[in-house]
This record gives structure tokens, C-alpha cells and sequence, in this order.
């Protein structure tokens, strides 16, 4: 059997020392690519031309990798690539190990140079400041709804959407003790108390000497059950690696649907056209105290046959009065032929957010 696995081994060795003689030849292209971009003032990262590539290997592909193999492969790739073109930090909402930190490296990779901020509207600051060429924060979730403050700072900054991260978001309980029984303290953020209610019941329901302790975030919750004995922590998979804390369950969480989409943030940013793109616009109807104006606006839109798939109103916060802003989502770019008119008939009302690949 040894002699068999040698030569297994052997072959495995040549092929990796082919993927890293290709590899090289791919940054030598990178390099040629980066000068001519940084000759032209052109933006480096290009998430419609890496969903293309992405697409063209999935119908390549037959396996045995799956498509999420090839992607997590190639994503890791295309950061490596970023940063040999010309490396970019990037801000996120924080602590490090926070579900953003997960979202943020599954698209910029573990080489790139993050920064952890403690608020979404610091992350936003740090992007229109120029301080950090890209932010990603998050924007909804699919059991909690949307997140109201990056929804209003789309509105009031002149940030754009580059592109959107839609994650799963998995709980793990984490702990030092490895039995159960001796755990006397649960640490986590409220929102993920309640996501994994049905966990925390079936486990500790019935004692009265556990207390289940709310903090500001899932990665302080590892941080404090790393540091203190008979504690536990709800929190990312990530945060426990981080902190160096044991996991002693994993996927915890109620609903195996739970999902949170995350945006990333940039300024000056355009997307070109590709199929499956689509595009976010904030309104502020002139007429929107005559009956009709929004539904005439809409209709403009079914006219044209473009899907909305997100419409949600927020406070315009500029009077005393009722009024407000929409933020509207609908699929197409909107340089497309059935979407630029409909913008053109009312650019005294829209703010155009971004338009992007749709991956949710």
C-alpha cells in the first residue's frame, strides 16, 4: 500500500508543481493588466468580469469539484490577484470574527488589508473619505428585515454599491469546557439569542443556574468565553478560530434559511453592463403628496417590464412634515435599453445607488 500511495503522492506533487508554475504565468498577466489599469486611472476590482469567469468555469466544470469548490478556489484567486495589481484596504463593520469579517474575506481573500470599525456609518466615512477603497456592511436580513442606518446612509453619502455578498449565517456554540453541564454563563449578541432560541432551550431550558448574558457583538461573546471558565459563546465559526475557542456544536440556529445579504462599498464606482445585473436607486417623488405619484411611478417601471424586487420607504428627515424617500431595487443595469428611459424620465427624482451582478 505504501508503494501505491508513493505514487499517488508523486503525481499530486506534479500537478501542484504545474498549478503553481501556471499560477505565476496568470500574475505575470495580472501585472501587464494592473500597469495598464493604473496608466488609465481604471478601478482595480471588477466583480461583473470575476462572476463571468465564474460562470464560464461553472459550465466548464466536470468535476469532481462542485461549484462552490471552484468559487471559494478562484475567489481566493482573484484577491491574490487584486493585491499583486495594487493592494486596497478594506473597512468593515466590526469586531474582527464578526459575520462582515466572514463576508468581507470570502470576497477580498486573507491577504488584503482590513480594517474593523465599530459602526456602519465609520465604515461609510472611511469609503467617502477616501480612507479605505472599499466597505462592506450589512443591508438585510432575510428573517430580521433590513438594516435601517446603512439604508439611510446610502441616502445621504455619495456611496455607491459595487457589489452585494449574499452568506449564509451559521451559529456554532463554543466553549473551554467540554461537557455541557459545567457551563454556567452563555455570552452573545441578542439578535443570535434568538436565532438559536430552540438550541439554547433543548439545552439549558431547564436550568436555572445558567445565565444567557447579551453583549454588543457574536466575537466579544468568544472573546469573554475564552477568558472565563464555565462560559459559553454563540458566535461565527470564525470568531471561536480567532479566539481560540473550542466548538462544541455546530449550525445551532433555528432555521437553516437564516441568510444575510452584505453590500460592498465604493466611491466613484461603475459597473459595466452584464446579464443578470441589477440595480439600486433611492426616490424622492416631487408630487408625493398628490394621489397617485408613487403608484404612477411604479407603473412606469411595469410598463417597461422591469421586476422590482425591493421597494421600502424611509423618513426623509428634512421637515416637519410626513415625507420620504424610497429605496427601490429592480433587475437590469441601468444603462440597459428598457431601463435608461424610465430613469431619464424622472433623473429629477432618483438618486442612483449602483448598478451590479445579482446574486440573490
Amino acid at each position: 500500500m505504501e508503494a501505491i500511495l508513493a505514487g499517488i503522492r508523486d503525481k499530486i506533487d506534479l500537478i501542484d508543481d504545474q498549478i503553481l508554475a501556471l499560477l505565476n504565468e496568470r500574475m505575470a498577466h495580472v501585472r501587464e493588466v494592473g500597469r495598464l489599469k493604473r496608466a488609465n486611472g481604471a478601478v482595480i476590482y471588477r466583480p461583473e468580469r470575476e462572476k463571468q469567469i465564474l460562470d464560464r468555469l461553472g459550465r466548464l466544470n466536470a468535476g469532481p469539484l462542485n461549484e462552490k469548490a471552484i468559487e471559494a478556489i478562484f475567489l481566493e484567486i482573484f484577491a491574490a490577484s487584486r493585491n499583486f495589481e495594487l493592494p486596497e484596504r478594506i473597512a468593515y463593520l466590526g469586531p474582527e470574527g464578526s459575520f462582515t469579517h466572514q463576508a468581507a474575506e470570502s470576497r477580498f481573500g486573507a491577504v488584503s488589508d482590513y480594517i474593523a470599525l465599530s459602526s456602519i456609518q465609520a465604515v461609510f466615512e472611511s469609503v467617502d473619505t477616501g480612507r479605505c477603497r472599499f466597505g462592506v456592511v450589512p443591508i438585510e436580513n432575510n428573517r430580521e428585515g433590513s438594516v435601517h442606518e446603512t439604508i439611510d446612509l446610502l441616502i445621504a453619502t455619495d456611496v455607491k454599491i459595487a457589489a452585494e455578498i449574499p452568506m449564509d449565517i451559521h451559529f456554532t456554540f463554543a466553549s473551554r469546557e467540554d461537557r455541557v453541564p459545567h457551563i454556567r454563563k452563555v455570552y452573545s449578541k441578542d439578535i443570535a439569542f434568538r436565532q438559536c432560541k430552540r438550541f439554547l432551550e433543548e439545552y439549558f431550558g431547564e436550568r436555572d443556574d445558567v445565565e444567557l448574558i447579551p453583549v454588543e457583538s457574536t466575537s466579544r461573546a468568544a472573546r469573554l468565553a475564552a477568558e472565563e471558565p464555565h462560559s459559553a459563546a454563540v458566535c461565527a465559526r470564525v470568531a471561536a478560530q480567532i479566539h481560540g475557542l473550542p466548538v462544541l456544536f455546530d449550525n445551532i440556529e433555528d432555521s437553516s434559511d437564516n441568510r444575510t445579504r452584505f453590500l460592498i462599498l465604493a466611491k466613484n464606482f461603475v459597473n459595466q453592463p452584464v446579464k443578470g445585473s441589477k440595480t439600486t436607486i433611492v426616490v424622492r417623488l416631487a408630487g408625493d403628496t398628490q394621489a397617485g405619484s408613487l403608484a404612477n411611478f411604479l407603473n412606469d417601471f411595469n410598463q417597461a417590464h422591469i421586476n422590482l424586487s425591493k421597494i421600502e420607504s424611509r423618513p426623509a428627515k428634512q421637515n416637519k412634515k410626513f415625507t420620504y424617500w424610497f429605496f427601490i431595487e429592480f433587475d437590469g443595469h441601468f444603462e440597459d435599453e428598457a431601463v435608461a428611459p424610465v430613469l431619464a424620465r424622472h433623473r429629477d427624482s432618483i438618486k442612483w445607488i449602483g448598478s451590479y451582478v445579482k446574486l440573490v
